[in-house]
């Protein structure tokens, strides 16, 4: 009984974050979405900054649960862009677009959200730095990329794609499509030669030197 409180009240926060937004965010009403004691709120979770951070780091972690497979099946870049435009819909489409704007603009004013968000944006993060590195395996920017910190761009930009949405829907479509084409762009290099492939290393190495030192100690 315990859990199944607990986890109406986590449930109940994100729902009310997303369409009544963070400032309505009192144990009054979510317990009234949750259907529950007012007083359970704090019995659960001591606090509704507390229940704030917890409903953040439980709601990200049902959303990659969810896309998980999806990119698990990614099989090339332009397929990962592709990939994100249909999360983007089915996102957008649950509120949780509207959510994660809410939670964005909420952690200034609640101390320790801004952790829980960072958090939550680290599991997708982690997802998507392990389908970069599959996809980018056989190519010849594998090791002048630093995944890791691709992965953390990509999130970012995903996150302000997502919020921009709001404002200018055709500029989001327009910067999705440019993402394509960049994508496309470096798919073509996994189908480049041995000897076609070693040339753009070294030209890629010159261009990024920085990033060469730093993946393949400079290595030739």
């Amino acid at each position: 009984m315990s859990t199944a409180t607990r986890d109406k009240l986590l449930d109940a926060t994100l729902q009310v974050v997303a369409e009544q937004g963070i400032a309505k965010a009192s144990a009054r009403t979510i317990a009234a979405e949750a259907g529950v004691n007012q007083a359970l709120v704090f019995y659960h979770f001591g606090s509704i900054d507390e229940l704030l951070v917890a409903a953040c780091e439980h709601g990200a972690a049902q959303r990659v649960e969810a896309n998980r497979q999806a990119l698990a099946e990614v099989r090339s870049l332009p397929e990962l862009v592709a990939t994100a435009r249909q999360l983007h819909e089915t996102e957008r489409a649950a509120g949780h677009v509207a959510l994660i704007g809410q939670l964005l603009a909420g952690a200034p004013s609640h101390g320790p959200l801004a952790g829980a968000v960072a958090t939550g944006l680290g599991l997708w993060v982690a997802e998507v730095e392990l389908v970069l590195t599959r996809l980018l395996a056989d190519t010849p920017v594998a090791d002048l990329v630093d995944t890791g910190g691709l992965a953390r761009a990509i999130a970012a930009s995903f996150v302000g794609l997502e919020l921009y949405d709001g404002v200018d829907p055709a500029g989001m479509a327009s910067a999705l499509g440019a993402l394509e084409q960049l994508a496309g762009l470096v798919a073509v290099l996994t189908d480049l030669g041995p000897l076609e492939a070693r040339a753009v290393r070294r030209r890629l190495r010159r261009a990024t030197p920085t990033a060469a030192k730093g993946k393949v100690g400079g290595a030739s």
